[in-house]
């Protein structure tokens, strides 16, 4: 193997203030692993850097569903569609991450499960935000959050906000689609049940995607996002599943058949069932 020489432009005289260490604040972001088991446990490491990569990959996605948001409020769908489409890819990483998890064996975890007390995913801010953001809305998760202000504030307002779906229901109507302003003009906080008249309108996009091809092409887009929250959400059961088996949650849930009832929680139900109508 030939030595590679250091090319002379490289910059060698460097501080803590302008390094690649310093921008990323590695010194921070490397010491927040802090096993608790002791002596700590191999697999504790595992675990930890497990869920703290979720939680970053999380924060980039209600990122970029914010982003899309704002571009759908300015009638922007195109750079909306992109902002949505690196949503799939970082969705596509969060999926993939269990494979990773699923090496960790029941012995091993049951080794240090106990360290960590009370502490869930369930209990995920971001993630509940990102239920809130795609419309899954429930007003009784935010007693989970009232020992965090901060979080509390923020899970608050995503809850009445209207969600990604329903900004795009927004932006329909005001391309003179007849979205029925039932489904715009009301409490974003709650859910609604499905809308006929919705379904219509989808209908008439799917069945003229040139006339609407804007449009065709953001109901494909959200599609995608919403299955893969479905894909995300079975992996997680199944890796629940093999390392803990049929176990409580350790948040206090039933574990597994907890997480088997969130799959039946569709994300944009009217766009899986204008599938249904199409071409009848």
């Amino acid at each position: 193997m030939k030595n590679r020489k250091m090319e002379k432009s490289i910059h060698t005289k460097l501080s803590r203030d302008d390094d690649y260490t310093g921008y990323l604040h590695l010194d921070r972001l490397l010491s927040a692993q802090v096993p608790l088991s002791d002596p700590a446990h191999h697999d504790e490491i595992l675990f930890i850097i497990q869920h703290q990569v979720a939680e970053l990959w999380m924060k980039l996605l209600i990122h970029e569903i914010g982003q899309a948001i704002s571009y759908m409020r300015a009638d922007e769908m195109a750079p909306a569609v992109k902002n949505l489409a690196r949503v799939r890819h970082v969705q596509n990483q969060l999926y993939n991450q269990w494979g990773v998890l699923d090496t960790l064996t029941p012995s091993e975890y049951a080794e240090f499960r106990h360290v960590f007390g009370k502490a869930s995913g369930f209990q995920s801010a971001q993630y509940r935000i990102l239920e809130f953001m795609l419309g899954n809305k429930s007003r009784t998760m935010l007693k989970v959050y009232e020992h965090q202000p901060e979080w509390h504030a923020k899970l608050t307002h995503a809850l009445a906000s209207p969600s990604l779906y329903e900004e795009f229901l927004m932006h329909l109507e005001r391309q003179g689609l007849p979205v029925p302003r039932r489904a715009i003009d009301r409490d974003f906080s709650k859910m609604r049940d499905e809308d006929d008249e919705v379904v219509a309108v989808l209908k008439t996009i799917y069945e003229n995607p040139k006339r609407y091809w804007t449009e065709y092409e953001s109901c494909e887009a959200l599609m995608d996002i919403a299955n893969n929250f479905q894909f995300w959400r079975f992996h997680h059961l199944k890796t629940v599943e093999r390392i803990i088996g049929h176990k409580r949650g350790s948040g206090g849930s039933s574990g597994v058949s907890f997480l088997r009832k969130a799959i039946d929680n569709e994300f944009f139900p009217e766009l899986i069932r204008v599938r249904t109508e199409i071409g009848e």
